[in-house]
């Protein structure tokens, strides 16, 4: 019943696994691994492999870290949506009331969703069993990293099967997974590069073997007995398979942060719903958008990235601000990398929502014109995504205030400031342009996320991957300027005077001129993004809003 007669388990294999994209996905992951081995391959003419060659280490570690790395951000995508699914498709009573244990379902669903993910992972091996020959690493060692990298996807996994439990929609489960998992990634990624220097690969492999699967099974075990329990005893179901939650009751039941939408700040991102008529002149879809979407679902989402977002602070806040602040752009990286989780979330669905819930052709035949509809959906994500930025950059006005060195650098902060004030436009158009350009919520989901990462990361990870294995080249210099959109090459590029970075009389006391210049410049193109991506998207809404004006008339 859980596995071989699963039939949760079988329509989720035959359904994920024959469509198109999942050959697609095989295909870009395989090429994607390939390249990156391809580049860093030792560029040495003659190869001594009698010793412990450095270069192959170093090749063998960027594979399995990039495949890490990957396959960890893409666990959420597979398994966050495992129950929302069924309760956006209005499938959820029927699931709850077939005679399947709530064991299998979650079984079936976990499965199901990493089965994929699995094919990915161990297409990957003839890739890495060419990098074998160059010694440095043992079969031990290989093995021992697969085993590491399938606990961890499984834990994942795991975890996101949980908040998909939690949660009505797919894009709330998948903002809480990354919050939860990102920082797990991290401290992987920190145990993988640091072990070796400290016990050697003996230590490492040995780690991976006992530690990690211990770890791992007590967080699945006891998230998947949670799980089944939530799905035996469901909370209250209403119409349309629809959760009843009673705010007041969850702001007296909730433990830890308690979201008032009649008090400051909170009403700053989630207002009260309104008791009275809208003023003559207001823009009804961003007075809807604001007062009826955010706390239909409850508060547990806004909760829990709250209250997660300001424990992952904590540490960064006190270390690079305070205890080291030349180390501030890393604070920004964190604020930046919060948005990008956050942003989308809210702006993505804006107008996919209005095609399943069938209203979008209502919407386009109303008085209401289509740059009044854009305008309003998109302040509306815009203003919840970024007062819960905003949050994260009080931190940085009280270092401003308090800490003496960046009184000299009040230039820098307001750069860093700026830097993730267009960063969070940024990440709410490209969400809206995704909204109009696809038909599911889901996918718009996805789309924004993955044009998000290659804007803002892959520079990074390009010009990091050029100066390790192309150092000294004239070329990696060059490449840097790929980074112009990305907010993350921006913040490192923000100049800090003399006073700030150290005590060095043989430092400059002027930074470079060309630091600024970078910043200009990424000023400049992110703000030529945003004003083509707001035309696109007016264009493609006008196109539609007049078809859709035609038919009716």
């Amino acid at each position: 019943m859980y596995l071989t007669e699963n039939p949760v388990l079988q329509r989720e294999l035959l359904v994920n696994l024959r469509m198109p994209r999942a050959f697609v996905l095989l295909l870009l992951y395989q090429l994607l691994l390939g390249v990156v081995v391809y580049f860093a391959w030792p560029q040495e003419t003659r190869l001594d492999l009698t010793s412990n060659p450095e270069a192959a280490r170093r090749l063998v570690d960027l594979f399995f870290l990039g495949q890490y790395l990957l396959a960890s951000l893409m666990a959420p995508s597979f398994a966050a949506g495992a129950i929302t699914g069924e309760k956006e498709r209005k499938t959820y009573e029927m699931l709850l009331a077939s005679p399947l244990q709530p064991g299998a379902i979650v079984l079936g669903k976990m499965v199901a969703s990493l089965t994929h993910l699995a094919v990915l992972i161990f297409a990957s091996l003839p890739i890495v069993m060419l990098c074998l020959p160059l010694g440095g690493v043992s079969v031990f060692e290989v093995l021992a990293a697969y085993m590491g990298l399938i606990i961890s996807v499984i834990t994942f996994g795991m975890i996101s099967i949980a908040c998909s439990s939690y949660f009505k929609r797919t894009a709330a489960a998948l903002v809480v997974s990354y919050l939860l998992i990102l920082p797990m990634v991290l401290v992987g990624i920190l145990f993988w590069t640091q072990a070796e220097a400290v016990g050697g690969g003996a230590f490492r492999l040995l780690i991976t073997v006992t530690v990690l699967p211990a770890v791992a099974a007590a967080i699945c075990i006891a998230l998947f007995v949670n799980t089944s329990a939530r799905l035996l005893h469901p909370p209250d179901v209403g119409s349309d398979a629809q959760e009843v939650i009673d705010l007041e009751e969850e702001a007296q039941s909730a433990v830890g942060l308690v979201i008032q939408p009649n008090q400051f700040p909170d009403s700053l991102f989630a207002p009260a719903k309104r008791n009275d008529l809208i003023q003559d002149g207001a823009n009804p879809v961003y007075d809807k958008e604001m007062r009826s979407e955010i706390f239909s679902q409850g508060t547990l989402m806004l909760r829990l990235v709250i209250q997660v977002s300001m424990l992952l602070a904590l540490p960064l806040m006190a270390s690079c601000l305070y205890i080291r602040p030349e180390f501030v752009a890393w604070y920004v990286g964190y604020v930046v990398v919060f948005n990008m989780l956050v942003g989308p979330v809210f702006s993505s669905g804006s107008v996919t929502s209005e095609r399943e819930r069938q209203t979008l052709d209502l919407l386009l035949t109303t008085t209401i014109s289509p740059w009044e509809i854009l305008w309003g959906k998109l302040l509306a994500g815009l203003r919840v995504s970024s007062m819960l930025t905003l949050f994260l950059l009080v931190p940085v006005g009280l270092a401003w205030v308090l800490v003496s060195p960046y009184w000299s650098n009040s230039l820098s902060v307001l750069a860093f400031l700026s830097i993730i004030l267009i960063t969070c436009l940024t990440t709410a158009m490209i969400g809206l342009f995704c909204s109009v350009c696809f038909r599911k919520s889901s996918v718009s989901l996805i789309a924004t996320y993955l044009v998000i990462i290659t804007l803002f990361c892959a520079p990074v990870a390009i010009s990091l991957f050029a100066e390790t294995f192309y150092a000294g080249d004239p070329v990696v210099e060059q490449i840097k300027y790929l980074g112009v959109v990305s907010p993350f090459s921006a913040a490192f590029s923000v100049p800090l005077n003399v006073e700030l970075t150290g005590n060095d009389p043989a430092a400059p006391n002027a930074p470079p001129p060309v630091t600024w210049l970078f910043y200009g410049i990424f000023m400049l193109s992110v703000a030529t993004l945003n004003g083509l991506l707001l035309a696109g998207m007016t264009w493609l809404f006008n196109v539609r809003w007049r078809v859709a004006g035609d038919q009716q008339s």
